[in-house]
C-alpha cells in the first residue's frame, strides 16, 4: 500500500512538472489575485511638503461618520465656540467599511458587496524641530487584491464625493491663525461674529459701495479667467485705533460666507514658510494680516532710482526683513511678502480677498500697497454724523431724538473714533425708560470736555 501511495505521488508530481509554463503561470496569477491582501497609505501631509492632504481630510471626514459604529477606541472632541461633539478613531484602531460597486470590472452592473479595513496611526516624530515634536498621522486601507479596479476608481472617489456633502451640510464659517506646527498649519475656531453691514457705523453711501464691490467681485469668476487674472482682490484698510477695520472685516466675511486667515507674519520663520502657508488656503476665504505696520519692518526698504524702462521695482532685503531677524527668529522679507500678495504664489487658489490693515498707512512702504496689489483702499477716519446715526440705533434703539441736531455740531468739531462713541451709547441699564437721553447726554458731555481739551479725543487715544 505504501509502494502504491508513494508511485501515486510521484505521478502526480510528474504531472505537474509538465503543466505548460504558461499554466502555471495563470494559477499563479490566479492565487494572488484571489487571496491576496494590498494596502494602502495615506498620509496627512502631501508628498509635495507644502500642503496637507486633501485625500487625507476627506478620509477622515468620511470615517468621522462611520467610526461610531465600529471602532473600541475613540477620541471626543469639540471645535471652539461649539458644542457639537465629534468623534474619531483612536490609535491603531480599525473599522471594516462595506461598498457596494456599481459597475464590476468588465462594466457589467454588480449588486455584490466589497469590504475594506482601514486603521488609523498616529506616530511621533523621529526628532525635533525648532516647533518642537512632530507628530506623523496617516491611514491604511487594506483590501483583496481582486478588487483592486474597484477600489481605485469607484470606493475612492465616491469617499472624496461623500466628504464633500459632508462637509457642505456640516458648514460653518471658520476663523484660523497659523500655528507653530509643520503638520498643521492652520489652527481654527467657528467664526460667528455679529457684525454686518446693517450695523456697521459707517456713511451709508461709502458702505453700498463696499458692499457692491465685494458681491461684483464673488461673481466675476469667468471675468477673471478673461482678463487672464488671478481671482483675488486686495483691500487696504487704515485709519486710527477704534475705527472699525477690524469689524468691516467680520462685515466682509458674514456677507460673502468666506472664511478668515488670520496671518500673523511675527510667528513666521521664513518666506518658505509663508509659502506653505498660503498654498494651504482655501478658496472663498479672506486673508488677513492686521497691524502690517507693527508685524513687519517695510519702512525704508526700498532704493529710489527713478523710473526705469523695465518698470522694476528694487528692494533691500537686508532692510525689508522682519524685526526679529536680529536675534535669528525670522527671515522673511519684503520680498516674500510681495510674491505673496501678487506673485506666481498669489494664484495658488481663486476667490480671496487679501487685506490689509493699518492705524499709520504712511510708515508703509509704497509698493506693498500701490493700486494693482492693494485694489481698494479704505479709509475709515473719526466718527460722523451719519456713522452716529447708525450707532445710536444700534444701541439706543432711536432714529431721531432732540439731542441729535447737538451732537451733529460737536462732531464737526471733534474728532472721535466711532469706538469711543459707542462706548458712550452703551446704556448702564439696559431697561432704564429714559437710556437714550441719559446716553446722549452723557456723550455730548464727552464732546463738550474734548473740545475744552483741544478738540482731539480720538487723536490723542490713537498716539
Amino acid at each position: 500500500m505504501s509502494f502504491l501511495n508513494s508511485w501515486i505521488m510521484l505521478t502526480m508530481v510528474g504531472m505537474v512538472n509538465q503543466l505548460p509554463a504558461i499554466l502555471h503561470l495563470l494559477c499563479r496569477r490566479f492565487k494572488l489575485w484571489w487571496s491576496n491582501e494590498m494596502q494602502i497609505t495615506i498620509s496627512q501631509e502631501d508628498r509635495d511638503w507644502y500642503r496637507n492632504s486633501k485625500v487625507f481630510s476627506a478620509v477622515e471626514t468620511y470615517l468621522s461618520t462611520r467610526s461610531t459604529d465600529d471602532a473600541r477606541r475613540m477620541k471626543a472632541y469639540t471645535d471652539h465656540n461649539s458644542h457639537h461633539l465629534k468623534l474619531t478613531m483612536d490609535d491603531a484602531q480599525h473599522i471594516v467599511d462595506v461598498f457596494t460597486p456599481k459597475v464590476d470590472d468588465d462594466g457589467k452592473k454588480k449588486d455584490k458587496t466589497i469590504k475594506v479595513r482601514w486603521t488609523f496611526y498616529c506616530r511621533d516624530g523621529t526628532g525635533t524641530t525648532q516647533r518642537g515634536n512632530e507628530e506623523t498621522k496617516f491611514y491604511t486601507l487594506k483590501f483583496s487584491a481582486r478588487h483592486r479596479s474597484v477600489v481605485l476608481n469607484q470606493y475612492l472617489v465616491y469617499i472624496m464625493e461623500r466628504s464633500q456633502e459632508i462637509e457642505q451640510k456640516n458648514r460653518q464659517r471658520n476663523l484660523y491663525s497659523n500655528t507653530m506646527s509643520s503638520h498643521m498649519h492652520w489652527t481654527k475656531v467657528v467664526f460667528r461674529h455679529p457684525a454686518t453691514f446693517a450695523t456697521l457705523a459707517m456713511d451709508p453711501k461709502k458702505k453700498q459701495e463696499i458692499m457692491n464691490d465685494l458681491e461684483t467681485f464673488s461673481k466675476s469668476r469667468d471675468y477673471y479667467a478673461k482678463l487672464g487674472k488671478t481671482w483675488k482682490r486686495g483691500y487696504l484698510l487704515y485709519g486710527p485705533p477704534g475705527s472699525g477695520k477690524s469689524t468691516l472685516i467680520a462685515c466682509m466675511a458674514n456677507l460673502l460666507d468666506y472664511d478668515v486667515f488670520d496671518l500673523e507674519l511675527t510667528g513666521i520663520e521664513d518666506n518658505t514658510e509663508l509659502r506653505r502657508l498660503i498654498v494651504n488656503t482655501t478658496s472663498k476665504s479672506i486673508i488677513v494680516i492686521e497691524d502690517i505696520d507693527c508685524s513687519i519692518h517695510l519702512s525704508g526698504t526700498r532704493e529710489i532710482k527713478g523710473v526705469n524702462h523695465n518698470n522694476e521695482e528694487n528692494v533691500n532685503e537686508e532692510m525689508g526683513q522682519n524685526k526679529t531677524v536680529d536675534n535669528g527668529q525670522s527671515k522673511l522679507t519684503l520680498s516674500g511678502l510681495l510674491n505673496f500678495v501678487d506673485g506666481l504664489w498669489a494664484a495658488c487658489g481663486g476667490e480671496r480677498l487679501i487685506v490689509f490693515t493699518t492705524n499709520h498707512v504712511g510708515k508703509l512702504d509704497p509698493a506693498l500697497v500701490r493700486r494693482g496689489r492693494m485694489d481698494v483702499h479704505i479709509e475709515l477716519g473719526y466718527c460722523g454724523f451719519e456713522a452716529f446715526k447708525v450707532l445710536a440705533k444700534n444701541y439706543l434703539e432711536v432714529e431721531e431724538h432732540p439731542l441729535f441736531d447737538k451732537v451733529k455740531e460737536l462732531l464737526e468739531k471733534v474728532k472721535i473714533t466711532p469706538a469711543d462713541v459707542a462706548e458712550q451709547l452703551m446704556p448702564k441699564k439696559l431697561l432704564a425708560d429714559d437710556k437714550a437721553s441719559r446716553c446722549l447726554e452723557g456723550l455730548v458731555q464727552t464732546l463738550q470736555n474734548a473740545i475744552k481739551d483741544g478738540g482731539k479725543k480720538g487723536e490723542r487715544d490713537a498716539m
